[in-house]
């Protein structure tokens, strides 16, 4: 096909068809190809309904709850020394040693990102009121196994997985945790990256 008798592209070769021709023009007469307007609309409304949604929020509770807490605790500007230190007492299990209180760890952001293409590539950023911090290596790896674990799904692009939540916020009810009946830890988050 070229473009004959159009002024300024004669010689020029193509491969879009003219104006009026359609390469599928024996296909849209049939039956297979034409959609019904119920299925146009249902289609639009779902992607419009898909990009309108807001991040979905998530949960966890019991050990995944007290899990995501206690390896975040760590690096965390707002809790105070013995604060990070009942956190780390009660996930090695030595609840018998702590005071009995309540206990938030709440982290702004955290992006966690590994190479399934780089093997060695592990890298985790978490973002809170008071500042930043940066894991590599077999802490971001901790991190975001736990996240995984906390039923945070990790999407997967380019040759990496990428796990993230916001507005994090974990409780930790140290005498209900004492009580050693699987409550006393939950967390709530919003998902997406």
């Amino acid at each position: 096909m070229s473009h004959a008798g159009r002024p300024g592209l004669e010689g020029c070769p193509t491969v879009m068809p003219r104006v009026r021709e359609h390469m599928y023009d024996e296909l849209a007469q049939t039956k297979d190809v034409k959609m019904k307007p119920a299925r146009i609309a249902a289609i639009a409304l779902s992607l419009s309904l898909a990009s309108a949604c807001p991040a979905i929020a998530g949960s966890a509770s019991g050990s995944p709850a007290l899990a995501l807490a206690a390896v975040i605790a760590p690096y965390s500007p707002d809790l105070s020394p013995l604060d990070k230190v009942t956190v780390a007492a009660l996930f090695d299990g030595e609840s018998g040693k702590v005071a009995a209180k309540k206990i938030a760890v709440t982290a702004d952001r955290i992006t966690c990102r590994t190479g399934n293409v780089d093997l060695t590539s592990r890298f985790c950023e978490l973002t809170f009121k008071g500042g930043k911090h940066s894991l590599q290596g077999r802490e971001a790896n901790e991190l975001f196994a736990t996240m995984v674990a906390a039923g945070i799904a990790p999407e997967g692009a380019a040759g990496s997985n990428i796990a993230g939540i916001s507005k994090l916020s974990c409780t930790l009810d140290v005498a209900a945790i004492k009580q050693k009946d699987g409550g006393g830890a939950s967390c709530s988050f919003d998902g997406g990256n």
